[in-house]
């Protein structure tokens, strides 16, 4: 049994350092927000209290997390009696896309391109898709540092979270990595699309992004640790973020951002504009160089790293549990 989680993790980490998300391939993230799409439709018509919608986003945020769970399972369970090398297949594939490596290096690379033959319009223009605050008048060191500030938060919740309840899972008998891999998929993908304290989402949102926190609490910290590791220098990294981090009003996003902040020797942070609107975030780190896409291109080697060492230490661990 753990033999073949121990292929399933790992062809999966291969499947999505190799292609990502295919372009029209029915992404389970896609289907998760159609349903929160859906789900709002009627939250928005029938729910019009404050205690409502806080009873709304509750089941939403229940029920889409378990479903994701248990369609998963059913899933992988309907194509290993169809034939086990199959069940193998299939569940490798929705592993992987459950794994974002791939595709945040891409949104990198996207913005970092024209941005190294000074388009800076196009820079801009392809930023405005992987983030929430206005680009259209950010500068080459406003943009590289809006690069980095989402590789390195999504390099928690995007990354080694997933991989960290793909490899729970892997643990677990007769549930196996996929379920909770896209039960998390599921927590994240509400929190991005209904955890906000802004309206319409204030009550609506609040046990998604709860949920979410606290979901990711345990991986963030253990991918902090990683990279204190990798540093070289764990002490000043961890010191950094306990001076730094706690300042940030997220649990989470915080602490990652400032862990690469504090191992690339940058600082991240400061003021965004949303919407016209100005947004105070706290500095992140020492300045003590510059951001540049060398930088940005460091974050998403070390993400690979802790990625492949979680997957390191977990292998021998799964097989010492036959």
């Amino acid at each position: 049994m753990n033999i073949n989680s121990i292929v399933v993790l790992v062809f999966a980490a291969f499947l999505d350092f190799l292609i990502a998300d295919p372009w029209g391939f029915p992404h389970p993230v896609r289907v998760m927000g159609w349903a929160i799409a859906r789900f709002n439709k009627i939250a928005w018509k029938y729910f019009n209290s404050q205690w409502t919608q806080r009873l709304a986003g509750i089941i939403l945020g229940i029920g889409l997390v378990t479903g994701s769970g248990l369609v998963g399972w059913l899933i992988v369970q309907t194509t290993k009696l169809l034939h086990p090398s199959l069940g193998i297949v299939v569940e490798s594939i929705l592993l992987a896309s459950c794994f974002a490596a791939r595709s945040l290096r891409l949104a990198a690379q996207e913005v970092l391109q024209p941005l190294s033959i000074g388009n800076i319009t196009q820079a801009r223009s392809s930023l405005s898709k992987y983030v929430g605050r206005d680009t259209a008048n950010l500068s080459e060191t406003e943009i590289l540092r809006a690069v980095l500030e989402t590789v390195s938060e999504n390099a928690t919740d995007g990354v080694m979270a997933p991989l960290f309840y793909a490899i729970a899972g892997a643990f677990i008998p007769f549930i196996g990595s996929v379920p909770v891999a896209l039960a998390y998929k599921a927590a994240s993908t509400l929190d991005s699309m209904v955890g906000y304290r802004e309206a319409p989402y204030t009550y609506l949102g609040w046990f998604s992004a709860r949920w979410e926190d606290a979901l990711t609490w345990l991986p963030c910290r253990l991918t902090v640790l990683t990279l204190a590791i990798l540093s070289g220098k764990p002490r000043y990294v961890w010191c950094i973020c306990c001076r730094d981090a706690v300042q940030d009003p997220s649990p989470n996003s915080g602490w990652s951002e400032c862990a690469y902040a504090a191992v690339l020797g940058v600082q991240m942070g400061g003021t965004n504009w949303y919407k016209g609107v100005a947004k105070h975030k706290p500095l992140l780190g020492d300045n003590i160089h510059s951001i540049t896409s060398v930088k940005v291109y460091q974050a998403l080697q070390l993400t690979r790293h802790c990625f492949l060492i979680w997957l390191g230490v977990a292998i021998p661990l799964l097989l010492l549990h036959i």
